[in-house]
C-alpha cells in the first residue's frame, strides 16, 4: 500500500496552545465534490449546487496514549467565534483578525487557518490535521461493508434524500451521507445533525472493533487504501502513522469513547453579514476544553449500581429527592409545547441549576399536555433528583432509556428551582447533602450509549 494521503501545511505557524503531551485529532468534512459525476451528486446523494468552499463538520477527536480511551467534541459549524488575521487568498492583503463563522475559515485560509481558528477559541493545541471529503467518506463506508443505524422513530428529509425507518437499519455508503448531512427531520437542525454524527461515528468504532476490522491487515488495508485518495492530512501524518494510529484504537471500545458537543447559549443569534450564527456558552465550553486539555475523561465508565428502592419511581407530582448530586445527572431536554427557542431556555436553566444537560435541545415527537421526566428506571435516584427540581414535573419511567434523562416540556412548565438531593442512604445521620459543583457541568455521553445495541 502507498502512501496516498495529500499532504497540506495545516500545523504550526503563530501564538499556540501548550503541548500537553496529548495525541489531539482535528477531524473537517467538506462538500468538496471533485471527481464525483454531476448525476451522482444530484440523483444518488442529493447534494446538488455549488460547494460552499468551507468546512460542513468539525470534530476534536483525543486519543488517550494507551489507545484505550477517547474523546469526541463535535463543534457546531456556525460558531460565532473569532477568526486570527491572515492572509486574504483572493487580494493577497493581510486580513484582520475578525469574527466570524467558523466554518467559513476554511475558505478564508484553508486549513492552516481553520487550525488557527480551533486552536485559539478552544485553547487545545491540534497535533494532526484529517479532511474527509463525499467521496472519500462514501468510500470508507463500503469498504467496510455498510454501517448499522438504529433511530427509535423515522427519520425523513427531502432535501438529504434521508427516508429511513424506526428501528435498525444498515447503510451503504450513499445512504450513510445522508443520514450524517440531514438537517430537516426535526426542529434542532444543525444540533441534531452533530448527535447523528457522534452517534455514527459510535457505531461505526463498534463495528470496527468487534468485527476485527482493527486485527486484520489484509482488511484494514483495503479500508485505507479506498478511502486515502480522498483525504488530506498534515504533513506529519503518514500512512504508517495512520497504521499504528489503527493499532491504537485496536482495543477501544464504544463504551470508552466519550462525546460532547460544545454548550451553546444561543442557537439562532443574528449578526449582519452573517445571518443566524451560534452563540456558545461560555463558561460551560470552557469547562469542556479545560477537562479536554488535561486529558481526563468526561464521564465515568462504570455502570450504576442497581437501585435500592423496590421499584420505579411512577406517578405525577413532584417526587421525593434522590441521592444523587445535580452535577452528576445528564439531561436532554425536548420541547414539547412548538414554542420556539423554549428548548434552549429549559436546557440553559437545567445547567445553571446545576445540571449536566447535553446542550442540544430538540423538538418533541408529540404535543405534551404536561412537563414529563422519562428515565430508564436503573436510574430512578437520578429521576428524583430531576423531578424534584420541576414542580409539577410528571415520572414516566422507559427502560432501555440509557443513562441520560430526558425532559419533555410542557405547557405547565415553570422552571427549575434549587435541586435538592437527599443524603445518600449509607451516609450518617446529619450529614449534608452533597452539593452540586460550582463550575458548570461537563454533559458527555460514553459511545455504548448512543450507539445500537
Amino acid at each position: 500500500m502507498g502512501d496516498a494521503i495529500q499532504r497540506v501545511d495545516a500545523i504550526g505557524g503563530g501564538d499556540r496552545p501548550a503541548d500537553e503531551g496529548l495525541t489531539t485529532f482535528l477531524v473537517v468534512g467538506t462538500d468538496e465534490r471533485e471527481g464525483i459525476p454531476e448525476n451522482t451528486l444530484k440523483d444518488v446523494l442529493h447534494a446538488g449546487g455549488e460547494s460552499c468552499h468551507c468546512t460542513d463538520t468539525l470534530m476534536i477527536v483525543q486519543l488517550a496514549g494507551n489507545g484505550g480511551r477517547a474523546t469526541v467534541v463535535s463543534i457546531p459549524r456556525d460558531s460565532y467565534v473569532e477568526i486570527p488575521a491572515h492572509q486574504d487568498p483572493a487580494t493577497r492583503r493581510q486580513a484582520p483578525a475578525a469574527k466570524g463563522k467558523i466554518n467559513a475559515a476554511y475558505g478564508m485560509g484553508g486549513a492552516p487557518l481553520t487550525v488557527r481558528t480551533v486552536e485559539q477559541n478552544t485553547g487545545l493545541r491540534i497535533d494532526h490535521y484529517l479532511q474527509i471529503n463525499f467521496l472519500g467518506f462514501v468510500s470508507a463506508v463500503d469498504a467496510l461493508g455498510g454501517v448499522e443505524v438504529c433511530t427509535a422513530k423515522p427519520l425523513k428529509d427531502p432535501y438529504s434524500g434521508l427516508d429511513l425507518p424506526a428501528g435498525t437499519s444498515r447503510l451503504d455508503g450513499a445512504g450513510a451521507l445522508k443520514y450524517v448531512r440531514a438537517r430537516h427531520v426535526d426542529g434542532s437542525s444543525d444540533l441534531g445533525r452533530m448527535r447523528r454524527q457522534q452517534r455514527f461515528v459510535a457505531q461505526l468504532l463498534h463495528q470496527a472493533t468487534s468485527h476485527d476490522v482493527l486485527l486484520d491487515p489484509a482488511r484494514l488495508g483495503s479500508v485505507l487504501d479506498s478511502t486515502l485518495k480522498s483525504v488530506k492530512a498534515d504533513k506529519g501524518l503518514s500512512t504508517g502513522a495512520l497504521l499504528d494510529f489503527a493499532a491504537r484504537l485496536k482495543d477501544l471500545s464504544a463504551g470508552a469513547a466519550d462525546f460532547a458537543t460544545v454548550p451553546v447559549a444561543d442557537v439562532d443569534h443574528p449578526v449582519p453579514g452573517w445571518g443566524s450564527t451560534v452563540l456558545w456558552d461560555t463558561k460551560a465550553a470552557k469547562a469542556l476544553f479545560d477537562t479536554v486539555r488535561q486529558g481526563r475523561p468526561l464521564i465515568e465508565h462504570s455502570a450504576p449500581a442497581p437501585s435500592a428502592s423496590p421499584g420505579p419511581a411512577s406517578g405525577a407530582g413532584e417526587a421525593e429527592a434522590g441521592g444523587v448530586p445535580a452535577g452528576q445527572i445528564r439531561v436532554q431536554v425536548l420541547n414539547g409545547t412548538g414554542t420556539t427557542g423554549l428548548g434552549f431556555k429549559v436546557d440553559e436553566e437545567l445547567r445553571r441549576a446545576g445540571f449536566a444537560t447535553t446542550g442540544t435541545p430538540s423538538n418533541a415527537d408529540t404535543a405534551a399536555a404536561r412537563t414529563a421526566v422519562r428515565y430508564d428506571p436503573r436510574w430512578d435516584e437520578s429521576a428524583k433528583t430531576l423531578s424534584g427540581s420541576l414542580p409539577g414535573a410528571e415520572l414516566v419511567p422507559v427502560p432501555g432509556l440509557g443513562a441520560t434523562l430526558q425532559v419533555v416540556v410542557g405547557p405547565d412548565y415553570r422552571g427549575p428551582g434549587a435541586p435538592s438531593v437527599a443524603p445518600s442512604p449509607a451516609a450518617p445521620a446529619g450529614t449534608a447533602p452533597a452539593s452540586a459543583p460550582a463550575s458548570p457541568a461537563v454533559a458527555a455521553e460514553s459511545g455504548s450509549e448512543i450507539s445500537c445495541r
